[in-house]
């Protein structure tokens, strides 16, 4: 198993709206500067964060599946669809883009969230209609492992189902507490850390420290476990696993 730990200033920097809306990217676009420039099928992932109202205008999309999981606050959304609604706290949304739409989206009180891109079979999705779809924080179910609370967004028996193969969790630790993630081989584990500092070993190996917004990116050829600990305060950390490499043709993104 291999691990690293992406420092902020190794991250990409976005921002919309005149700056009312900021976002540290752990992978961001062609000629952004994150270290990471995708991990197999994850091409995009952005954090994005406002403290007064903001919007984005509409812009396009095609071919890629779009998850938008809300932190905190609530976005509202409206697409060519026909689509307008208002996603709240904990809840996601869901754009398969297939060969086309319009969408815009809009923040109207202090609100954080996620936008993550997956890449399906490209030449494959854009033959098919695009779709939005909206789950509340209630749909998914969260289990409790010694206080660690596993909020499962995608994989298993969440409700939101994609094409790409992809798993995503939201979880919670108690200070003092760990919680093992069993990789199983040629997969890639993402993390970043969006609440406290914690300390991650592999194979119950020596464990490295990270702090509040690093990323974190095991890969394995083998399997085997990850184990994150938090350390100080509790820490609140989101997981997203993908295998390491695909059987289809990824788009080749610039740098």
């Amino acid at each position: 198993m291999d691990g690293k730990i992406i420092k902020p200033q190794d991250q990409a920097n976005g921002q919309f709206d005149g700056g009312k809306i900021k976002e540290q990217k752990p992978i961001g676009f062609s000629g952004e500067g994150s270290l990471i420039n995708r991990l197999g099928p994850l091409f995009y992932w952005a954090w994005g964060k406002s403290q007064e109202p903001a919007e984005i205008g509409l812009h396009p999309h095609q071919g890629f599946e779009i998850i938008t999981y809300v932190v905190k606050g609530k976005t509202y959304h409206r697409d060519t669809l026909g689509t307008e609604s208002v996603v709240d706290e904990g809840g996601t949304q869901l754009m398969q883009t297939g060969s086309g739409v319009y969408h815009g989206e809009a923040l109207k009180e202090p609100s954080e969230a996620f936008q993550i891109w997956f890449e399906p079979h490209l030449s494959q999705a854009i033959k098919r209609k695009p779709t939005y779809s909206q789950y509340g924080s209630n749909e998914f179910s969260v289990s409790d492992k010694d206080g660690v609370k596993i909020k499962t967004i995608l994989g298993n028996d969440a409700p939101m189902k994609i094409v790409t193969d992809a798993q995503m969790w939201d979880i919670s630790i108690p200070n003092g507490t760990g919680y093992t993630h069993s990789l199983t081989a040629n997969r890639t584990l993402a993390a970043l850390a969006i609440r406290g500092d914690g300390s991650v070993s592999l194979q119950a190996n020596e464990s490295t420290h990270f702090t509040h917004k690093d990323f974190i990116v095991v890969q394995s050829e083998q399997g085997g476990e990850v184990t994150i600990h938090a350390l100080d305060k509790n820490l609140r950390i989101f997981l997203i696993e993908v295998p390491t490499k695909v059987d289809y043709p990824l788009y080749r993104k610039p740098r």
